[in-house]
C-alpha cells in the first residue's frame, strides 16, 4: 500500500498547531514523562511531536493496543528551528534499558526484533524547510506471529554530520517512544536472581559489621514492570540483624531485561549464620497512568557472620585449658612416680 508523501505547512496556515506541536517536543526534550531517544552531544535545531489524529491531540508519545495482524495509521511531526533547509533520516527502532536505567532507542544499524520491525516509515528520510514543519506518516502493522506483551521502541530522528580531522561522525538524534501492547494474555513476572550475601566483621567483639546484598532482577514475564524493593538480614532463630533501610524502585524493565543490585545493610548483629532477605512488589502500570501492585517475589541467601574477636578469645582459652589440664596430668603423673620411687629408694638405703 503507498502511503503519502510528508505534508509541507506554511507558516501562516499553522501557527497555532506548529507552537503547540514544539511546546510538546521541547518538554519531550527535557524529559518531561516519557522522554525521547537521547539526544547526542550538541544541541539541534529541531523539535519532534505527535500529529494531530483521531488518536488525538498534544500526546506526549504514542501508546497503542493492537491484536496480532492487525495495523494501524499514525504520524510524526518533525519542526525545523533553524534558517537553513533541514535533512534527517527517519527510522524506527526498539527500546533498551541502559546502564543508567534509562528507557532509550536502539541505533539505526541495530537490527530490530519487535517495535522497530512493525513500524514503518513512509521514507527513509525527509527534508525540512527552515521555520516550516513537516509530518511523516508511519504504519504500524503487526504479524500474525506476534507474541502477546508489552513492547518499548520509538521513531526516530537523526542527523549525521561530518566529523573533525580524525574522521569521526556526530550523531544527533530525537525521537518519541512507542510504547505498544499486543494482544493476548499479559503475564507479569518478576524473579530474584544470583543472590548473594557478603559480612565484613568487626574487632569489636560486642560490635556489629557491615554486609552487601547484591542479586539481579530479572523481567521473566511478557509486561514492562518496576520493582520495589525491601532488603532485611536475620540471624539465628529469625531475630532481626539489620535492615537495609529505603531502597529506590528499580527502572521500568522491558520484558526479557535484567537489572543488577548493590545493597549496603550497616551494623549487622555477627550471629554465626546471616540470612539476607530481597523482597520484591512488582509494579505495573497500565494504559490509563494507574499503578498496580501485584503479588510478591521473595527470595533468600546466608552467609556465616563468624565474630572472630570471640573466636580468637575461645581459641585462646581453649588453649589454656588444655595447657592447663597437661601441666595437672603431667603433676600428677610425677606424684604417682614418686610415690612408686620413694619405698624403693628407702629399701636400697636399708640394705646398705
Amino acid at each position: 500500500m503507498h502511503l503519502p508523501s510528508p505534508r509541507t505547512t506554511t507558516a501562516a496556515g499553522s501557527l497555532a498547531r506548529a507552537t503547540v506541536v514544539v511546546l510538546l517536543a521541547v518538554l519531550g526534550v527535557l524529559g518531561v514523562g516519557t522522554a525521547p531517544a537521547a539526544a547526542a552531544d550538541g544541541e539541534v535545531s529541531w523539535a519532534v511531536g505527535t500529529a494531530s489524529n483521531d488518536f488525538g491531540s498534544g500526546r506526549a508519545n504514542y501508546r497503542y493496543t493492537l491484536d496480532p495482524g492487525g495495523r494501524l495509521d499514525d504520524g510524526l511531526v518533525v519542526v525545523n528551528h533553524g534558517t537553513t533547509p533541514l535533512h534527517l533520516a527517519v527510522y524506527a527502532a526498539d527500546g533498551f534499558t541502559t546502564e543508567q536505567g534509562r528507557i532509550d532507542l536502539a541505533s539505526r544499524d541495530a537490527k530490530p526484533t519487535g517495535v522497530g520491525a512493525w513500524v514503518h516509515t513512509d521514507r527513509s528520510d525527509v527534508t525540512v524547510p527552515p521555520g516550516k514543519s513537516v509530518e511523516v506518516p508511519f504504519t504500524v502493522a503487526l504479524p500474525d506471529s506476534a507474541a502477546p506483551g508489552e513492547y518499548m521502541g520509538g521513531i526516530v530522528t537523526s542527523l549525521t554530520q561530518d566529523g573533525d580531522a580524525g574522521g569521526s561522525d556526530g550523531d544527533r538524534r530525537l525521537g518519541i517512544r512507542i510504547r505498544l501492547r499486543v494482544g493476548g494474555e499479559l503475564k507479569p513476572s518478576l524473579s530474584v536472581e544470583d543472590l548473594r550475601v557478603r559480612y565484613s566483621g568487626t574487632p569489636n567483639p560486642l560490635g556489629k559489621g557491615d554486609a552487601t546484598v547484591t542479586y539481579t532482577i530479572h523481567n521473566t514475564g511478557n509486561a514492562i514492570l518496576t520493582a520495589r524493593q525491601t532488603v532485611s538480614m536475620s540471624g539465628l532463630f529469625g531475630r532481626l540483624a539489620g535492615d537495609a533501610g529505603h531502597i529506590d524502585d528499580s527502572p521500568e524493565l522491558l520484558p526479557g531485561d535484567t537489572w543488577k543490585v548493590s545493597v549496603p545493610v550497616h551494623g549487622v548483629v555477627p550471629a554465626l549464620r546471616l540470612t539476607g532477605t530481597v523482597t520484591l512488589m512488582p509494579l505495573l502500570t497500565d494504559a490509563a497512568g494507574s499503578v498496580a501492585p501485584l503479588a510478591d517475589v521473595e527470595s533468600t541467601a546466608h552467609a556465616w557472620t563468624i565474630p572472630w574477636a570471640v573466636l580468637l578469645a575461645l581459641i585462646v582459652l581453649c588453649g589454656l585449658v588444655v595447657a592447663a589440664l597437661a601441666s595437672r596430668r603431667r603433676r600428677t603423673k610425677l606424684r604417682a612416680q614418686e610415690a612408686v620411687e620413694q619405698p624403693l629408694r628407702e629399701r636400697e638405703t636399708s640394705d646398705r
